[in-house]
């Protein structure tokens, strides 16, 4: 019997099985978030239901829905996840409001994070950046397969901003064209006509637009692009163009600094857009928090510079 002035919390995992059905509104998605079976999903979800006395979903043969019920717990328990995790990652780790864990995408960190993060050290000294690289987007806080930090503060992802459940802040766009070294550019064959690109390796990029799409554009569209080297990550793919192995499609974010060096060249004017951008993301939990807001502030202050930098 449960004494006076207790307090009267519902089952942990039921709860965490709601938030995560209630934020893909779909329990199969929960599922595989978890790692659980749909079914385990359906049965804590009821067991919550019945702990609190009333429905949280309408449930169709395609799809659930929150009740209004649902709609208004699911903020509240949204939050008080977010506030567990974050408390006891400060737990595990010690004082962590200097120490600030950022996820981005491999080849984002290499060719444009790295070299812009001595402005924040010097901006804010008294914060400490710990950064890992992980491409795949998973749920929020889960490093699947990476070595790091279990918990991340922010991310940078690269997609269409799709997320839901969290802050999520466009940065940059990106276009594409081809990039190669300038030492490709001289002689009879050399990439100063368009035309010649038929007698250059094509560098493929695993990671982004097939080079078809380009080579529509520019009325190439009867080359080969099944011959050429491929490469798991850009920065891979570039460094392979600065050593003048062959064109790569470059990504205009990924390789402006290249090309303010001199180290790769542009040979022909024609871009087409991404179907993505960069975006940062962090739980609304930590919106009001210090560190938070310092790197927010100042990767949009930063952007904003590369864009200006960067306008043709």
């Amino acid at each position: 019997k449960q004494k006076t002035g207790a307090r009267r919390l519902p089952p942990l995992n039921a709860v965490r099985a709601f938030e995560a059905a209630a934020r893909h509104l779909s329990f199969t998605r929960a599922a595989e978030e978890l790692n659980v079976t749909q079914g385990a999903i359906s049965h804590q979800v009821k067991v919550l239901e019945s702990w609190l006395g009333v429905p949280l979903f309408q449930r169709n043969k395609r799809e659930i829905k929150l009740t209004e019920e649902g709609v208004v717990y699911l903020p509240g328990v949204r939050a008080t996840l977010n506030k567990l995790h974050t408390v006891t990652q400060q737990i595990v780790e010690g004082d962590s409001t200097h120490l600030l864990n950022i996820a981005t995408p491999e080849s984002f960190a290499v060719n444009w994070l790295i070299s812009r993060l001595r402005s924040f050290h010097e901006e804010h000294p008294d914060i400490d950046v710990r950064l890992t690289t992980q491409n795949q987007i998973d749920d929020f806080g889960n490093l699947v397969g990476e070595e790091g930090p279990a918990w991340v503060d922010m991310r940078i992802r690269c997609g269409r901003g799709r997320w839901t459940g969290l802050q999520v802040i466009k940065i940059l766009d990106e276009e594409m064209f081809p990039v190669c070294s300038p030492e490709l550019m001289d002689g009879e064959k050399g990439l100063s006509q368009l035309e010649n690109l038929q007698f250059h390796t094509l560098l493929h990029d695993d990671m982004q637009i097939p080079w078809r799409n380009w080579l529509l554009k520019a009325g190439l569209d009867e080359l080969d692009t099944n011959r050429g080297p491929h490469f798991s990550h850009s920065h891979m793919v570039l460094k392979a163009a600065v050593e003048g192995q062959g064109v790569a499609l470059g990504r205009s974010v990924l390789v402006a600094d290249d090309l303010a060096s001199g180290k790769l060249v542009k040979p022909f004017d024609i871009n087409i857009p991404a179907d993505h951008a960069y975006y940062l993301v962090y739980p609304e939990i930590t919106v009001d928090q210090p560190k938070i807001n310092a790197f927010q502030d100042w990767l949009i202050k930063e952007s904003s510079r590369f864009k200006k930098l960067n306008t043709d």
